[in-house]
C-alpha cells in the first residue's frame, strides 16, 4: 500500500467538513499565487496563523509557524520570512487562542491487525517527552472509541467514531491531530497530518494526487513544478519528485503499486542512495501528456553529474492505460535530446504490459537499437522487479 503525506489544508478540509465544521483555512503557493489572494480572503478584526503546508514535522520547533497575525499585510511578511528558507507551500487560518493544558493528543494508524488508536491527555510540540503517557487501543467497536473520548474529555462521544468513519470513507492510512484543543469539551483540530493509499485515488472525490504532499525541503525544481501543473490538468495521474539532483538511477515507471515495488527494489539492492527520483505516470495519459512528463524527467536526468547513468521504463501490467501510445509519447521525448542520450551512454532497461503491449514494446526496442541505445526491452514475462538488478548490473558498482 503506496502511503503518501496529503497537505494539511486537505487533510483539515476533509476532517472538517464531516464533523460538520466546515474549514475555512486557505492554501497558499507562494510561488504562483498573487497577493490578493490573502486580501481577499482575510476577515477584519480576526488574527491568523501561516505555515508551511509540506508535510514537514516539528514545525513550530523550526520557526515554521507565525502566530497572532492581525492583517495581510502581517501574513504576508510571515510568508516571506519562512520563503527564505526555501518553502513555497503555505496554509493560513484563523488562530484559536487555547491554554497549553487544554492540547491533547490523538492519532490513527492503519496496520495487518486494523486500526490502532494512540491518545493523550497531554498533547502539542512536546508530546515525545510524554510518551509514557500516551494509551494504544486496538479498535475493535464504539466501546473503544467511548473509552479513548472519555479520556480525551472531548464532547459529543461520537467524535472518535466519527474520526474512524471518516478514516476508511476516504482510505487513510494514518491521521494525527496534535494539538487536539479541547475547550469545554468541544474540539479543535488545531494540527492535522494524514497520509492516504495513493491507490484509491480513483475511488475517492475527497482528495486527488494535487494534494500529494512531500516533506523534501527547498523549492521545487522546474521539472517538479512542471509536471504538477500537468498533473492538474489532466485526468491522469502524473507526479514526480526529485530524490537526488545527482543520481544515477532514473525511474520512468507507471502505475502507483509497481512503481514503489520497483524503487523498494532499488534500496534492496543497495542503491538507493543512486535513486535519483519517485514518481508516476497512469490513469490512461495522452501521447502528449506522456511526452511532456518524460521531457521533464530526461532534462533531471541529463542535468545530474552522475558519471554513468541508467533509465528504467517500468511499470507492471495496465489495464487501460495503451502502452503503444505512452511509448511513442516517450520515444518524442527521447529523440529531442537523444545526441546528449548517446553522450552520456545512458542505458535504458524497459519492462512493461498492458494493452498494444507488442506493438508498443516492438517500437520501442526498434528505436533504441537503431539509436545504438544499450540495454533491454521485456514484456510481462520477466519478473517486474527482476528489471531493476538488469538495469544496475550495467552500471559500475563504485558509481
Amino acid at each position: 500500500m503506496p502511503r503518501v503525506k496529503l497537505s494539511e489544508f486537505r487533510a483539515k478540509t476533509i476532517v472538517n467538513n464531516y464533523m460538520g465544521n466546515p474549514y475555512s483555512g486557505f492554501p497558499f503557493d507562494a510561488g504562483r499565487d498573487p497577493i490578493s489572494k490573502i486580501d481577499n480572503a482575510v476577515v477584519q478584526g480576526k488574527t491568523y496563523v501561516a505555515k508551511v503546508d509540506q508535510g514537514i514535522k516539528k514545525r513550530f520547533k523550526q520557526g515554521l509557524v507565525k502566530l497572532d497575525l492581525k492583517n495581510p499585510t502581517d501574513i504576508v511578511d510571515a510568508i516571506a520570512e519562512i520563503r527564505k528558507k526555501h518553502f513555497e507551500y503555505f496554509l493560513v487560518e484563523e488562530y484559536v487562542p487555547h491554554d497549553n493544558n487544554d492540547e491533547k493528543y490523538i492519532s490513527l494508524e492503519r496496520t495487518r491487525k486494523g486500526i490502532i488508536i494512540n491518545y493523550s491527555h497531554q498533547g502539542g510540540v512536546d508530546i515525545e517527552s510524554h510518551s509514557d503517557e500516551v494509551g494504544r487501543i486496538l479498535y475493535k467497536d464504539s466501546s473503544d472509541a467511548h473509552k479513548v473520548a472519555g479520556a480525551l474529555g472531548v464532547e459529543p462521544e461520537g467524535f472518535v467514531e466519527k474520526l474512524i468513519e471518516l478514516f476508511d470513507i476516504n482510505y487513510f492510512s494514518f491521521l494525527e491531530i496534535n494539538p487536539l484543543v479541547v475547550s469545554l469539551k468541544k474540539p479543535y483540530m488545531l494540527d492535522i497530518a494524514a497520509e492516504v493509499d495513493s491507490a484509491a485515488e480513483f475511488f475517492v472525490d475527497t482528495w486527488s494526487s494535487n494534494d500529494f504532499r512531500n516533506s523534501r525541503t527547498g523549492v521545487l525544481t522546474e521539472e517538479e513544478k512542471n509536471v504538477h501543473k500537468l498533473s492538474e490538468k489532466s485526468s491522469s495521474s502524473l507526479t514526480l519528485t526529485v530524490l537526488n539532483p545527482n543520481g544515477a538511477i532514473f525511474m520512468l515507471l507507471s502505475g502507483g503499486g509497481v512503481s514503489l515495488a520497483l524503487a523498494d527494489e532499488v534500496a534492496n539492492l543497495g542503491k538507493g542512495d543512486l535513486l535519483a527520483n519517485y514518481g508516476e505516470y497512469s490513469g490512461n495519459p495522452t501521447e502528449e501528456e506522456t511526452y511532456i512528463y518524460t521531457k521533464n524527467l530526461l532534462s533531471l536526468l541529463i542535468k545530474s553529474n552522475a558519471p554513468q547513468k541508467v533509465l528504467i521504463i517500468g511499470g507492471g501490467v495496465a489495464n487501460f492505460t495503451d502502452v503503444r501510445v505512452t511509448f511513442r509519447g516517450i520515444i518524442h521525448a527521447m529523440t529531442e535530446v537523444m545526441p546528449e542520450l548517446q553522450r552520456q551512454n545512458v542505458k535504458v532497461f524497459v519492462r512493461r504490459g498492458g494493452p498494444h503491449q507488442d506493438e508498443g514494446l516492438k517500437d520501442m526496442e526498434d528505436y533504441l537499437s537503431y539509436n545504438k541505445i544499450e540495454g533491454s526491452v521485456h514484456g510481462p514475462k520477466l519478473v517486474v522487479s527482476e528489471i531493476v538488478a538488469k538495469a544496475l548490473e550495467s552500471i559500475a558498482i563504485d558509481n
